[in-house]
């Protein structure tokens, strides 16, 4: 694979992002793909009072990967810590397997880091997101935003400015409300929490992947 640059999107690429949200989420469903398009475009509207942030990988000259970090927050018990929500992680179809996800995630962790921020959250196979040093909310004393995330699926990269007495509810920027795009809904949410189940019951005396 040619080199790959991680970088902050620059201006004049966001047309270019959001063809990549399509192609990566529509490729199964063109419907999926526009919806989470439309949610991409509303963050770059709305970035300033969202916190929001893109993140682009560039393989000559062309934007192959997307990842969108907006504002959230821990309700801790004292006062509300804002944390970065990692979502959506996009990869052009043809270019998945080769890495790309992963130097975005790595992309954006370190960016958040260097905000100060504690922790990055996400929703996601554990299995996956657990090689790239995510671990279950639940672990460490967070919960998730909504019931329809299956458990095991709020998942946390703590940071270096992570503090083990922060704890409370994990509560999701408005935007993801707004495009319904937090969880699982209907036999899709009770098909994921018999997997991750089945997952967990089967890992047994090994605690599993987190």
């Amino acid at each position: 694979m040619t080199e790959l640059e991680t970088r902050p999107e620059a201006p004049g690429e966001q047309a270019a992002v959001l063809d990549v949200v399509r192609r990566a989420f529509g490729a199964e469903d063109p419907a999926e793909g526009e919806a989470i398009a439309a949610l991409v475009a509303t963050m770059h509207a709305e970035a300033e009072t969202l916190g929001a942030v893109s993140l682009v990988a560039v393989a000559d000259g062309t934007v192959v990967g997307h990842v969108g970090l907006t504002r959230g927050w821990v309700d801790a018990p004292e006062r509300l810590v804002a944390v970065p929500v990692l979502s959506p992680l996009s990869v052009l179809p043809e270019r998945q397997g080769q890495g790309i996800g992963a130097a975005l995630l790595e992309a954006a962790a370190a960016y958040a880091d260097r905000t100060g921020a504690p922790l990055v959250v996400l929703e996601g196979a554990p299995d996956l997101y657990a090689r790239h040093g995510y671990v279950a909310a639940d672990s460490v004393g967070l919960e998730r935003p909504s019931d329809r995330i299956p458990r095991p699926a709020c998942q946390v990269r703590l940071l270096t400015a992570y503090d083990a007495t922060l704890t409370g509810r994990i509560v999701y920027p408005d935007v993801f409300w707004r495009f319904d795009a937090v969880g699982l809904r209907g036999e899709t949410l009770a098909m994921v929490e018999a997997a991750l189940a089945d997952r967990e019951a089967g890992d047994g005396h090994d605690g599993g992947t987190a």
